[in-house]
């Protein structure tokens, strides 16, 4: 029986429609067979209840090292030379510190390699092999890679997918108490970081962006305590997709915003809340942000007329989106997130100033 789940973030227009979930009984292994593998591996899970402190047991860079997840632990033997990415962003956090993987994973967007322009320079001329997730994990791909290390902490990976990858190589699942999809994405690239053994580098990527962000919120002091809002591109069945404070909305409050607080109320943990045309109300706040993935996205909401009527459309505080700028907003990762400081900055200037262009900002696609 195939379940269904809805994808963490806006794919398209067109895709942002329930897909399918892992089959329950999808194996590349008998049941037996792969219960010992997976107790024979490097990376089995350990006990969930593992009083040791996140990160690794050893010195940075020196193997092996074990570092600690939502399952349990996983050992590290060696450096990891063919790391196979399964989540739907690690991909530029494994390229921000330097290590190209031998496969990624597919999210949206039909991007080369399935990387984004902010890291494309990052990949360089390699070209590593492309997963998918449109019909769940492809465990016999995977397995077929001969990989040394299996990343999925941003993949909605059960415990059932981490002891399948489990009995392939050392596997690394979400943190520690996050969530399938929306887990801080600091605890995200310290994870990866520390499986790489570059706990080091994890960490001075965290602290460039924090800085960036925080040298932009000093230059422009107006953002301070002014409540944004940040919404999927338009209706998908009657209801738009918003964000609460701390699910991927770290680009606004790193430089003074604070994210419209009437939404938690609104939204299940770990989730966006679901707002239907007649009460956009909770979201006319002094900035509104749109994840406008192409012209017409914008007209179909123009077309709305609580859309129009809100106090932030009319008064021009409403900042739309190009379709990278948006995927680099649903990412949430080191590389994105600097690309959202240098491409969305100058228009939320504008919204709160109350001069927003009525036009698609940042770069083109």
């Amino acid at each position: 029986m195939t379940t269904q789940r809805r994808p963490p973030f806006a794919r398209s227009s067109a895709e942002f429609t329930r897909r399918s979930a892992l089959l329950a009984g999808a194996s590349v292994l008998g049941g037996a067979a792969l219960a010992a593998c997976a107790s024979a591996s490097s990376g089995a899970a350990g006990s969930s209840g593992s009083s040791s402190p996140s990160g690794s047991s050893g010195s940075a860079g020196r193997f092996p090292l074990t570092v600690e997840h939502r399952f349990g632990t996983t050992e590290v033997p060696a450096k990891p030379e063919r790391v196979v990415i399964v989540g739907l962003s690690e991909q530029d956090i494994v390229l921000a510190l330097g290590v190209t993987p031998i496969a990624v994973t597919d999210w949206y967007g039909d991007q080369p390699y399935a990387v984004w322009p902010w890291a494309q320079d990052l990949l360089g001329d390699a070209e590593p092999t492309v997963l998918s997730t449109a019909d769940g994990f492809e465990f016999e791909k995977v397995a077929a890679l001969q990989p040394d290390l299996i990343i999925g902490t941003n993949s909605g990976m059960k415990e059932a997918d981490f002891e399948k990858f489990s009995a392939f190589a050392p596997t690394v699942a979400g943190v520690k108490g996050g969530t399938d999809y929306f887990s801080p994405w600091e605890d995200q690239t310290l994870l990866v970081a520390q499986a790489l053994g570059l706990e080091a580098e994890g960490q001075k990527l965290i602290q460039d962006v924090k800085d960036g962000y925080a040298q932009a919120a000093s230059a422009n002091p107006e953002f301070a305590g002014k409540v944004a809002t940040f919404s999927q591109n338009g209706f998908y069945d009657g209801l738009i997709y918003v964000y609460p404070a701390d699910l991927g909305t770290d680009f606004l409050s790193l430089l003074g915003f604070t994210v419209n607080p009437d939404l938690a109320a609104l939204a299940k943990p770990g989730e966006q809340a679901a707002i239907s045309s007649e009460r956009l109300d909770v979201i006319d706040t002094d900035v509104l942000v749109i994840a406008a993935e192409k012209a017409s996205d914008i007209d179909a909401l123009e077309k709305v007329p609580t859309y129009t009527a809100l106090d932030v459309v009319k008064e021009q505080r409403t900042v739309y989106t190009d379709p990278v700028l948006s995927g680099a907003m649903y990412f949430v990762t080191p590389p994105s997130l600097q690309y959202v400081l240098e491409h969305l900055t100058p228009a939320l200037k504008n919204a709160v100033a109350g001069a927003s262009p009525a036009e698609i900002t940042g770069a083109a696609s």
